[in-house]
């Protein structure tokens, strides 16, 4: 750029050629000069040059006056403009202060130095003038383009600008909100507290920031508040601007975040829990399976054991639901038929939600395959309708209905992109309040009676669709009912074939010699007696270095080693085991599954497991190690 333009431009405007070179003379130390001799080559330069900051020019000229001249260069640029006049012409100055709009004039012949200072002041106001337009219009553009709410008010609280988005946020229109208090378009609850933080950060004098909430209890808003109070000319606090910015999806996100930390946190706790349990039913359900036989004699103490038995399955079905939410316990998934596996719950359904309970089913023909463990995912819809009949306690409608969806653009990190399989089951009741709907995922919340709910429906729920890659919402209002969606990942595989008989049907082929390890005794002497129940010839050993000890120096037909030892795991030992001795049977028994995965290629066993199940796993592995 040219240096002198960089100081500003000045066009001189005279139908004398010394007067125009006078002029140059005078300012060309300070400015860019410019110069024409006639009005209409003046115009021409105003349209080719937008940055002239002062014109200064001769009032009279032929073929146009200069009062003339400025007041068509008005309608061309916004420089200043200084008329010379070589008469007292008060009539000329008056013209050209009403049509040009002249900011000074100077009577020839001029002074110099009141010449140079008169389009010094008037370069300085076209100068501060630009300045305060372009302010103006990123003020405006701020104001017009932001996705924030923004506003400027006076001491006294009255908005001075204020932008289209929060006008909206008021309900109302930018023009409306001018010169009036946010007050007028609040409730007097909110209204007080506007008012008070808006008083305080005046008062403070500093930037506060604060994140605020609104909205209906079922569909909360958040809202971050920044406020600037704006100095005055005297140094006190004339004006305070206010920012606001809808942080509610991030807010909705980081309550999703925290209750998936907190859903983790006490899954772990669960699965230990859960591990604890299943050695101790067992040890109990074992120790009274192996009891019973030995009371027939005695009515009243066998009916109390089984009693006992019968209360330690309960246990048994409460700890494997644990283990459900937990996500330690391996799915048995496959890919299924999810149309399939709600219409073959047509009879239990019936059975469990009475006469007054009414099942209807929109099923989609084309819904897409999902991989899922089918008896769990039964349970889970089991739940799902037995909480829809509890809030109908007069009786109405629980409706299942599939349906596939595409999730694409997801922000929800539970929910991510993809083809799912959705089953929606629907109740016609009384529907959760916003309080409680937040916390039914937690384990052991209920708001059944006490003796009439665990608490672990919804949360063994989240479990199974967390473990099977999926996720559930809920969508209730009070008085309208309650649908949840489980929403489950489309499978591309073919649908497995249902599965054969399972392994009790297969009688004892001969008796073995085998090696029961596990570190409680309890558990370990259950599992022996069982053994011998059924003709083997059981022997017992604490831990994995004495069980392959001992393997060194006998012979034994199969191994049956508790999964979670101290020391080497059960899973250690089996490696070693396929390594040494390829051809020994090796049957894996756990009360959960621990993080690393039970490879399939091994026979597993859960805790707790009646005589004959163990029987039959143990018959169906000898039976294969005698025919390979």
């Amino acid at each position: 750029m040219d240096r002198s333009a960089a100081r500003g431009t000045i066009l001189a405007v005279d139908d004398e050629p010394d007067i125009l070179v006078a002029l140059e003379d005078l300012l060309e130390d300070e400015y860019r000069v410019l110069t024409a001799s006639r009005p209409e080559a003046a115009l021409e330069i105003l349209k080719a040059e937008p940055d002239v900051a002062v014109i200064v020019s001769d009032q009279r000229m032929p073929g146009m006056t200069g009062d003339a001249l400025l007041a068509r260069a008005r309608g061309l640029s916004d420089a200043q403009t200084i008329l010379l006049t070589g008469y007292a012409d008060l009539s000329a100055v008056t013209s050209a202060l009403n049509r040009g709009g002249i900011t000074g004039y100077v009577t020839k012949p001029w002074d110099a130095g009141l010449l140079r200072g008169a389009v010094r002041a008037a370069y300085e106001r076209h100068r501060l003038g630009r300045d305060l337009a372009t302010e103006r219009a990123l003020l405006r553009g701020l104001l017009d383009h932001a996705g924030d709410a923004i506003a400027f008010k006076d001491a006294e609280g009255r908005f001075v600008r204020l932008n289209a988005a929060k006008a909206a946020r008021l309900g109302t229109t930018v023009e409306a909100c001018l010169g009036r208090p946010e007050s007028d378009f609040l409730d007097p609850a909110a209204a007080q507290a506007v008012a008070e933080a808006d008083r305080a950060a005046m008062a403070g004098g500093q930037r506060t920031e604060a994140t605020v909430s609104g909205g209906p209890a079922a569909a909360p808003t958040w809202a971050q508040v920044v406020r600037v109070p704006i100095p005055d000319p005297g140094g006190g606090t004339g004006h305070l601007a206010t920012i606001e910015r809808d942080v509610t999806e991030q807010k909705t996100l980081e309550a999703r975040l925290r209750q998936a930390d907190k859903m983790q946190a006490l899954g772990t706790l669960a699965g230990g829990v859960a591990h604890d349990f299943n050695n101790l039913l067992t040890a109990i359900m074992g120790s009274l399976e192996l009891a019973l036989p030995k009371v027939e004699g005695d009515p009243r103490l066998s009916r109390l054991m089984t009693n006992a038995f019968h209360a330690a399955q309960r246990g048994a079905a409460l700890t494997k639901r644990l283990l459900s939410f937990s996500r330690q316990r391996d799915l048995q998934a496959r890919v299924v038929d999810l149309n399939r596996v709600i219409r073959g719950m047509d009879d239990l359904l019936g059975r469990s939600l009475g006469g007054f309970v009414q099942v209807e089913h929109r099923l989609s023909p084309d819904l897409w395959p999902a991989r899922v463990d089918p008896e769990q995912l039964e349970l889970a819809i089991l739940n799902l309708c037995i909480n829809g009949r509890d809030a109908m306690p007069d009786g109405g409608v629980v409706s299942l209905a599939t349906r596939n969806a595409t999730v694409a653009g997801s922000q929800e990190p539970d929910l991510p992109d993809g083809d799912y399989a959705i089953i929606a089951i629907e109740d016609t009741g009384t529907g959760i309040p916003p309080e409680i709907l937040g916390r039914v995922f937690e384990p052991f919340f209920t708001t059944k009676a006490q003796g009439q709910g665990t608490g672990l429906g919804l949360a063994m729920v989240f479990g199974l669709l967390r473990q099977s890659g999926g996720t559930i919402r809920i969508d209730s209002e009070v008085g309208r009912g309650t649908r949840v969606d489980l929403y489950l990942p489309r499978s591309h595989e073919p649908l497995d074939a249902d599965q054969a008989a399972g392994p009790d049907a297969v009688p004892l082929r001969r008796r073995a010699r085998i090696l029961v390890v596990d570190d409680d005794p309890q558990v370990r002497h259950v599992t022996a007696s069982f053994l011998s129940r059924f003709g083997h010839d059981p022997v017992e050993v604490p831990s994995a270095e004495t069980a392959l000890a001992r393997l060194e120096a006998e012979r034994y037909d199969l191994v049956v080693a508790d999964l979670a030892m101290p020391g080497m795991t059960g899973l250690d030992l089996a490696e070693q085991v396929r390594a040494r001795w390829p051809a020994l049977p090796f049957l894996i028994v756990t009360g959960h599954a621990e993080a690393a995965r039970i490879p399939p290629s091994y026979a597993v066993l859960e805790k707790p497991f009646p005589s004959t199940e163990i029987g039959a796993r143990v018959a169906v592995l000898l039976a294969e190690a005698d025919s390979a």
